[in-house]
């Protein structure tokens, strides 16, 4: 998959910041697959700002990896606000970074539900010491669209909090 410019340069925009601001980074990813750290990595010089990220794709993942507690898979499935708020919060406490980011949802193009429907997707954005910022989204398109929105918003979220520190 080729990512559109417009998410690269938004990559290249976060990891920047977060280096002068010197800032770390880690991603939780589960239906982009790793696609937002391959989107960070494939940048050079992106290893003095992306210390790591994991690919939380199955419940089990989640909850041994970021520390999703059970109940909130149980309760609200892998696909929901609390489970990416989770996801985000994991990262943070399971790696020494100042930011992090939760993805989950449904990229298609099978697995959508009338409740959970192909295209949505919780990002979730959290920086040490603050709440997981989380956005619910509808994304159109098959599963390369879905997960490359998916990608877009994350780093723009992570851009934002950058810029607040």
């Amino acid at each position: 998959m080729i990512l559109d410019k417009s998410i690269t340069d938004k990559a290249k925009e976060l990891l920047e910041v977060c280096e002068r601001k010197k800032l770390m980074l880690a991603t939780v990813e589960s239906c982009t697959g790793g696609l937002l750290a391959g989107c960070l990595t494939a940048v050079p010089g992106s290893s003095a700002v992306v210390e790591r990220g994991w690919v939380t794709y199955s419940n089990q993942a989640k909850i041994e990896e970021a520390g999703v507690d059970p109940d909130l898979l149980a309760q609200y499935g892998a696909v929901s606000r609390e489970v990416a708020a989770a996801m985000a919060a994991g990262g943070l406490r399971h790696a020494p970074v100042d930011l992090a980011a939760g993805i989950t949802g449904v990229a298609g193009p099978g697995g959508g539900t009338a409740e959970k429907p192909v295209g949505l997707v919780f990002v979730s954005a959290a920086a040490k010491n603050e709440l997981p910022v989380v956005r619910e989204n509808r994304f159109q398109g098959d599963r390369d669209a879905i997960r490359e929105a998916s990608v877009a918003l994350a780093l723009d979220m992570l851009l934002d909090l950058a810029k607040s520190r």
